[in-house]
């Protein structure tokens, strides 16, 4: 009971100090050795922090720093190109300021999809966005609503070949690629883009109604941008694209059709284990270099945009190896089994469990791709053999786990959620609600409707 309780409250702690802005590298290991005391007898606090902290901190670094750093940097690329703001412009002028929640919803979601990172999405579309409401009038504390939908829901975990990395881990652990399940993702995807504009629209126009407009904000801060200096949108479009039908291609009909008996001399590791993850690493590069080229003239100097973006994924994939070391440390503790097998023990088909267990930790760690990749690191191949066991597909559970992770996630804790805030100039107390309607309580409903059809047979 006493190594429960010791759990319980180095989880209590790491939510309650992330939030208050202790960086998750210092709390991640202090507070996994704080459960580990808690276990009683002889607590082996250097062998728990060199042996299975960091082993498991190097295992995940080892596995996903490539989609990381090539992220990053080809993030960077489209943003100091100005690609990103050119794609968010064409859309906001096409649709106009009486579509100002819808443009600024879509700007946000071709760019993630295209695997621009959530914060550079962020940053590149709240000038348009603040534009846009301003001139249309809409209280601008539903901008960060917005954002979030469009960048933190449905293109970040239920479409299909999305890039982003909350898709890209389950991959190794069920063999699958960024495409799995794809019908179910589409259902997710679906459900969080039309009940988040209909909360939006609807939260939106009863405000205006009342008479509340843009309001004042004399602190706002909005970095001018010149239009003639945007690379047209067929340019800004072309790495987006290559992006997502390369690493099809690649995964289908280049690493999918691969003799990979080689594997042998690499620890005996198999194919369907990483062609998932070689297709991405290998299309962002091509998109990253293609970028390049294609922006030459429009980046002021493209050695310091490599190294801003290459150094951004530093602390990023720190942070989440942190969490994972933390996962790791927690599941060799005796006390874990209790609550493994209560986890377990939830009725009906094994995809709530999963759903259940990724979502919880995924709230705990106030991260989508940290609390994933402890419930996958802890319990994947347990659900995996049930999969098997009772005919699921693993596409199915791929997917399930990638929903379920962008959902409790964004907490107000939420890393992303407080820079998000913090960009556009506004409170949790203005603008929470709508991030946490759309960004939890309708990807919860996402995941439990596809785990409705994923019953049915669903894939």
């Amino acid at each position: 009971m006493l190594g429960i309780i010791g759990i319980i409250i180095s989880l209590g702690l790491l939510i309650y100090l992330a939030y208050r802005g202790i960086s998750v590298l210092i709390l991640a290991p202090v507070l996994a050795l704080l459960a580990v005391l808690f276990q009683g007898g002889q607590a082996h606090l250097l062998a728990n922090y060199t042996e299975v902290f960091m082993v498991n901190f190097a295992a995940y670094a080892k596995t996903y720093f490539p989609i990381f750093l090539l992220g990053a940097i080809f993030g960077k690329v489209m943003d100091d190109s100005g690609a990103a703001k050119s794609i968010a412009h064409a859309i906001s002028t096409k649709l106009g300021k009486s579509k100002a929640i819808l443009a600024v919803v879509l700007s946000c979601a071709i760019l993630t999809y295209g695997g621009v990172s959530l914060f550079v999405v962020a940053f590149a579309v709240f000038p348009i966005a603040a534009a846009l409401f301003k001139e249309a009038d809409i209280p601008k504390r539903f901008i960060p609503g917005a954002i979030a939908l469009g960048a933190f829901t449905f293109t970040m975990t239920a479409l299909p070949g999305t890039p982003q990395i909350q898709n890209a881990i389950p991959m190794p652990f069920f063999g699958t690629n960024a495409y799995a399940a794809p019908v179910l993702g589409i259902i997710g995807a679906i459900i969080m883009f039309g009940l988040g504009m209909l909360w939006l629209e609807r939260r939106s126009k009863k405000a205006m109604a009342a008479g509340e407009g843009y309001g004042n904000h004399p602190d706002e801060v909005v970095q001018a941008f010149d239009l003639s200096k945007l690379p047209k949108l067929s340019l800004a479009l072309t790495p987006i694209i290559i992006v997502l039908v390369g690493n099809y291609l690649l995964g289908k009909y280049v690493f999918g059709t691969m003799d990979g008996s080689f594997l042998k001399d690499f620890g005996g590791i198999t194919l369907s284990k990483v062609q998932g993850i070689w297709s991405l690493i290998s299309s962002l590069v091509i998109a990253t270099v293609v970028s390049i080229i294609i922006f030459w003239k429009n980046l002021e100097d493209v050695t310091k945009t490599v190294n801003k973006g290459a150094i951004g994924s530093l602390l990023a994939i720190a942070n989440t190896s942190s969490e994972v070391g933390y996962g790791n440390v927690i599941k060799t503790l005796s006390a874990f089994a209790i609550i493994q097998a209560a986890i377990l023990a939830i009725p009906g088909t094994p995809l709530i469990s999963l759903a259940a267990s990724t979502s919880i930790l995924a709230g705990i760690t106030g991260s989508a791709s940290g609390g994933m990749s402890i419930a996958l690191g802890v319990l994947g191949e347990t659900y995996l053999q049930k999969a098997i066991v009772l005919g699921i597909n693993p596409q199915v559970l791929h997917r399930i786990a990638a929903i379920a992770c962008g959902g409790l996630d964004s907490l107000p804790h939420n890393g992303a959620v407080i820079t998000l805030l913090g960009i556009c100039g506004l409170t949790h107390k203005q603008s929470y609600a709508d991030i946490g309607m759309c960004t939890v309580v309708i990807p919860t409903i996402a995941v439990v409707v596809c785990i409705i059809f994923a019953s049915m047979g669903v894939v």
